[in-house]
């Protein structure tokens, strides 16, 4: 169920359904790049104006599911025009710096989104551009990364199936007159 808080800017009620903290697991596919499961956390969080602000940690996974070693790390910014038009300020820790544009599907929590610039530090590997489509279906948020460098063309290479999580604390702050030991409670 997609909640929308009180205090959402109103520009960003459409994309209310992204925040909160998500966790799951991918798949990274890439020429040039070790292919892996990897694991992930992300968090799309809001202060009352008019942006989302994301941050996204990724580690490979071991074929028992463990942790091996962090993956990749971004953060950025994300808005939303009146005419849907969506657009993302994003930080990597490889040395890039990303502005995306895309649009919200209508009548479903679908966002298509496209580099329009990207930055490089001198010591980023060859990138050139990207494309990602973030879903929500049936409660959980789903994406699919595209890039593409000078040597290989626009193609998948990440994807993920994460799901909310929930701390108990946000449910208990909306519970009034509780008794004192726990127990009380029961009888």
């Amino acid at each position: 169920m997609i909640q929308i808080p009180s205090d959402l800017h109103p520009d960003l009620v459409p994309l209310a359904f992204l925040l909160g903290n998500w966790e799951g697991a991918g798949v990274s596919d890439f020429p040039g790049a070790e292919k892996c499961n990897f694991g992930q956390e992300a968090t799309f969080t809001h202060d009352g104006r008019d942006f989302i602000e994301y941050i996204s940690h990724t580690w490979v996974l071991d074929s028992e599911g463990k942790k091996v070693r962090p993956l990749e790390t971004e953060s950025g910014y994300w808005r939303i025009g009146k005419d849907r038009k969506v657009e993302v300020v994003m930080s990597r820790d490889q040395g890039i710096i990303e502005v995306w544009y895309g649009e919200l599907a209508e009548g479903k929590p679908q966002i298509d989104l496209a580099t329009d610039a990207v930055a490089r530090t001198a010591h980023a590997a060859p990138y050139s551009g990207g494309k990602r489509l973030y879903g929500y279906v049936n409660s959980d948020l789903m994406w699919v990364g595209e890039k593409a460098t000078p040597e290989v063309e626009l193609r998948p290479y990440m994807s993920a199936h994460l799901k909310k999580v929930v701390d108990p604390r946000e449910w208990a702050k909306d519970l009034k007159d509780l008794p004192d030991d726990g127990i009380a409670f029961f009888r």
